[in-house]
């Protein structure tokens, strides 16, 4: 079966790296790609680089556009999905690449977002833990027709950590994580501080002191990852992500795309450093994309680019007693465009890893 495809925001990067993917996707027909102040140009008027799509014009952002395809993806700013949810109840299956509805609290959104909360939709992190056990997310992405693709920084950094939260070897209570990121992550409108003037020749630490917007959607999903007997008999919603603490540091510096997290949070007392180590071979053992480097190796950036993999070396500090885990991805692939793809071909009963690779482009 071949699914026709929307892409809207196809003007942009997330939008673009969407469609770069699915260029290679033998299930799928690219039939509309859309944008709104960029409407009436040829694609590859903004996206070059896309030259078998070169015969795809941008189209109004509009429901009308959308609806009548198989599948829908929203490349869309936060605050603008939420408007297409009614108009495109009869897609099959829609994903949206923006944070609109990756929450389950209204509190949260307002604190972090503000505007109009919309009603959360399947998480789009196959690999991430939820629960003890090794219960993944792929479960609850099969089948799903609602999907909210991660936001590149809380998919990395929760990656990061759900095997230890899951197998009660770190405390959640005192995580710290520092990032380095692409300016891409920050998407593709002219903003002066991402100028390449700005950015070249410097490191530029933004979002500091717990205002980034993904901090609720980390909290929320290491919350998920908890052992049910760690925060109460009887955990509530509130005090589940009450045991998620997190001091969040992003970093802008001078490469296109890429983000290097570096999450640390202290050891369990009484935890063996094999018992440490075991609860990441064991999450992520059998992972095509998600792989747990040997003992003492760390990744660069350099190593995933345009690959849908996220690397990840694993550190036991006991002088500070805590567990320090590097974790290298590709913002646009892994970080979005990758999860979002691979979760729908976990939603459509696809190989998982149809359309994606592990290989990055090197030098």
């Amino acid at each position: 079966m071949t699914y026709s495809v929307a892409v809207s925001g196809a003007s942009g990067y997330a939008g673009g790296e969407i469609l770069r993917l699915l260029a290679a996707h033998p299930d799928i027909e690219i039939r509309t790609v859309t944008a709104n102040a960029n409407a009436g140009q040829p694609l590859v008027a903004h996206q070059p680089h896309l030259r078998s799509l070169r015969h795809l014009e941008l189209q109004p952002t509009t429901p009308d556009v959308l609806a009548g395809h198989d599948i829908v993806f929203l490349a869309l700013p936060h605050g603008q999905s939420g408007q297409y949810t009614d108009a495109l109840a009869g897609t099959p299956l829609v994903i949206d690449a923006g944070a609109d509805h990756r929450l389950t609290d209204p509190a949260a959104w307002e604190a972090f977002y503000g505007g109009d909360f919309s009603e959360p939709w399947t998480y789009g992190v196959p690999e991430l833990v939820v629960g003890p056990g090794g219960a993944q997310q792929r479960t609850r992405l099969a089948g799903a027709s609602r999907i909210a693709a991660p936001g590149c920084n809380a998919s990395t950094v929760s990656l990061s950590l759900a095997p230890g939260v899951a197998a009660g070897v770190i405390d959640p209570r005192d995580i710290v994580t520092v990032l380095a990121v692409g300016p891409s992550g920050a998407g593709k409108s002219l903003k002066p501080h991402l100028l390449a003037s700005e950015v070249l020749g410097s490191a530029n630490p933004y979002a500091v002191g717990g205002t980034h917007r993904h901090i609720p959607e980390i909290r929320q999903a290491l919350a998920g990852a908890l052992p049910v007997d760690a925060a109460s008999p009887d955990p509530t919603y509130t005090s589940l992500i009450d045991s998620i603490r997190i001091s969040f540091t992003p970093v802008i510096v001078p490469m296109a795309r890429g983000i290097l997290a570096t999450s640390t949070a202290p050891i369990v007392p009484g935890v063996t450093d094999a018992q440490i180590r075991d609860a990441w071979e064991s999450a992520y053992r059998d992972e095509t994309f998600v792989q747990l480097l040997p003992e003492g190796g760390f990744p660069r950036t350099a190593d995933v680019l345009g690959a849908n993999t996220a690397l990840m070396g694993l550190a036991i500090d006991r002088a500070a007693n805590r567990v320090v885990v590097v974790t290298a991805v590709d913002n646009l692939t892994k970080g979005t465009a990758g999860a979002a793809i691979q979760s729908m071909n976990i939603a459509l009963g696809l190989p998982e890893d149809r359309a994606l690779s592990v290989n990055g482009v090197s030098p």
